[in-house]
């Protein structure tokens, strides 16, 4: 079934009307399907919304709300079939790290500035979506998000130990401050509590170990809370505690547009809307190449950008694809995008009836399962692959790992992606030049590298691999230069061009100086199997006059049947090397016989 007023919308209202491309496969089947995986996914947000919320400085509540109506926009309105929008850790300490030097975390003041940040990054990433820069997340290389999220995840555990323990730690001290203060006052440490904590993390390593298919962090929620409170009783003790939640629908809320608040957020909004993006595509392309979907990453950037928007007025804060959400909706049997918008439905219905009962959930005990959260985010496994397979990937990964620890997250993330473009500037400036030559073994006259092969002295074949842009050009300079140096006499060079793929003005000029060189110096510069995308580029800086239309070749034979006419005669006369099937129409002279014809004449 397909709907035909998909085919006559206008141009630009088709990415607001995305569900219309997945609503045909909703049937009886599905929906069941959805139903249950949505009612699954809603328990996981239960005990998450709350860990999340905590990490960010928000009231608890929020990370519920942040769980409900920004998940059902972003599936009305993205592309992947399986991924879940919601609060993240990632996204929840990145906001903490931004608003926190401005507000004390919790506070109605920086309630307002998270919700004025997650509008901006709503609009920023609508814009995105809009223009069709869905691409530019893949400058933010997997190396980057190993490093951050591993740092992140330290992060957490640090940030919670206080909880954890019962320390008095000072607010807002740094990752060295904090874990020198940890082991400098250890005798504050509270027995009651640093029992719940540990209880609670061990129930959950338990749990997940042992009895996989049970929800570990309800599991683990639960019991701490239980151990807590009969630990307090028993000891006389009273344990700080979560606080009971508001039982109500998301309240109506508005961002604070006045100009200090903007500028206090502007800052964290680029490096926000990075991470909050990267997060999003990445979980939706897993799911995807799992489930066989295509996912649309300009789609995607206008479901999460319009999620945020919505969900800064619904009392949410930055929202993005949930890696452990989406993970369960995908492994619960979903269907549809339906699934999501019923986890948001069915989280709307248990917050109801569940919220009051965080007035019994012991600090301690949340701190716990944060420790859970925070092993779980460091992907060892791919840590280890990085360290055996690349040191530029190391390098990326550990300076944003150290970025993340000892500097803010958006810098960290920066330093990041900086890094990675670095590298691969570094890579693409220097493309693969290759002196190649027919291989005499084989029947074909096959081309080799050079090395392993008898070169001919007038003329070089070279192989380039790469783009010949502004960055390259001093690469590709050097070694003509060194490839002249060791052969001086071949002042003909041909250039094995099907490896280029793009030439800017740069590139262009440097070959067209290159060619006007060699004709002086008696030679000259051809090119073969050149592309049309480039043969376009040379004709429209001009280079493609100055070098010669006749100096393009289709087929390397043609090539050397049209090249060999112009090479010096006397030096083939006396050429031992004799590689070409030319090479065998003209007679060879040894030089002393050479020189006595030229005597007698």
């Amino acid at each position: 079934m397909t709907l035909p007023t998909q085919l006559t919308l206008p141009k630009w209202l088709k990415p607001f009307t995305s569900f219309l491309l997945w609503l045909p496969r909703v049937n009886r089947d599905t929906a069941r399907s959805d139903a249950v995986a949505g009612f699954t996914g809603a328990l996981v947000a239960l005990p998450q919304g709350v860990a999340f919320a905590t990490i960010a400085g928000m009231p608890p509540e929020y990370g519920l709300y942040a769980g409900m109506i920004p998940a059902i926009i972003a599936a009305l309105f993205g592309s992947s079939w399986h991924l879940v929008s919601g609060p993240t850790t990632a996204a929840s300490i990145v906001l903490f790290s931004v608003l926190s030097p401005h507000a004390d975390p919790g506070s109605a003041q920086y309630v307002s500035l998270a919700l004025t940040l997650t509008f901006m990054v709503g609009i920023v990433q609508l814009i995105m979506g809009l223009a069709k820069l869905g691409t530019l997340v893949n400058f933010i290389s997997h190396s980057v998000v190993t490093g951050f999220t591993a740092g992140a995840a330290i992060l957490i555990a640090t940030n919670q130990v206080k909880h954890f323990t019962g320390q008095a730690i000072p607010r807002g001290a740094s990752f060295s401050d904090t874990w020198s203060y940890v082991f400098t006052h250890v005798d504050e440490i509270h027995i009651a509590i640093a029992a719940t904590g540990l209880f609670t993390l061990l129930l959950g390593i338990a749990v997940k170990r042992w009895l996989p298919k049970l929800p570990y962090m309800i599991v683990a929620m639960l019991g701490g809370a239980f151990f807590g409170n009969a630990l307090a009783i028993w000891l006389g003790v009273e344990l700080p505690a979560v606080g009971a939640l508001p039982a109500s629908l998301p309240p109506l809320s508005a961002p604070d547009f006045d100009a200090e608040s903007i500028r206090a957020v502007a800052s964290g909004v680029i490096a926000v809307t990075l991470l909050a993006l990267t997060e999003a595509v990445s979980i939706a392309r897993a799911l995807a190449a799992r489930s066989g979907q295509h996912v649309d990453g300009n789609q995607e950037f206008v479901g999460q950008g319009l999620s945020n928007v919505a969900g800064a007025f619904f009392s949410g804060y930055v929202a993005t694809g949930s890696f452990n959400r989406s993970g369960v909706n995908f492994a619960a049997g979903a269907k549809t995008p339906l699934a999501a918008i019923l986890a948001g439905v069915f989280l709307l219905v248990l917050v109801l009836f569940v919220a009051p009962w965080a007035q019994y959930l012991p600090n301690a005990a949340m701190a716990g399962i944060l420790f859970l959260v925070a092993w779980g985010l460091i992907d060892f496994k791919e840590i280890g692959h990085v360290f055996k397979t690349s040191r530029e990937e190391t390098a990326i990964m550990l300076a944003t790992f150290a970025g993340t620890l000892f500097l803010t997250l958006e810098e960290a993330i920066i330093i990041g992606v900086l890094l990675s473009l670095a590298i691969y500037l570094s890579r693409t400036s220097k493309p693969q030049v290759r002196v190649r030559a027919p291989d005499p073994n084989s029947p074909k006259r096959k081309f080799i590298d050079a090395d392993d092969a008898r070169q001919c002295p007038q003329l070089r074949f070279v192989r380039i691999d790469g783009s010949l842009f502004f960055g390259a050009t001093s690469h590709i300079r050097e070694a003509f230069a060194a490839q002249d140096q060791a052969f001086p006499s071949q002042k003909h060079v041909a250039i094995v061009a099907h490896g280029i793929n793009f030439i800017d003005l740069a590139g262009a000029e440097f070959l067209a100086e290159e060619a006007e060189r060699r004709r002086a110096a008696g030679g000259g510069l051809y090119f073969i199997r050149v592309k049309d995308t480039v043969q376009e580029q040379l004709a429209e800086s001009g280079a493609l006059k100055r070098i010669g239309g006749a100096n393009l070749f289709d087929s390397k034979t043609e090539a050397i049947a049209s090249i060999y006419k112009r090479l010096d005669p006397d030096v083939c006369r006396t050429c031992k090397a004799r590689i070409f099937r030319e090479c065998q129409s003209r007679p060879f002279l040894p030089h002393d016989d050479l020189l006595e014809i030229i005597s007698h004449a």
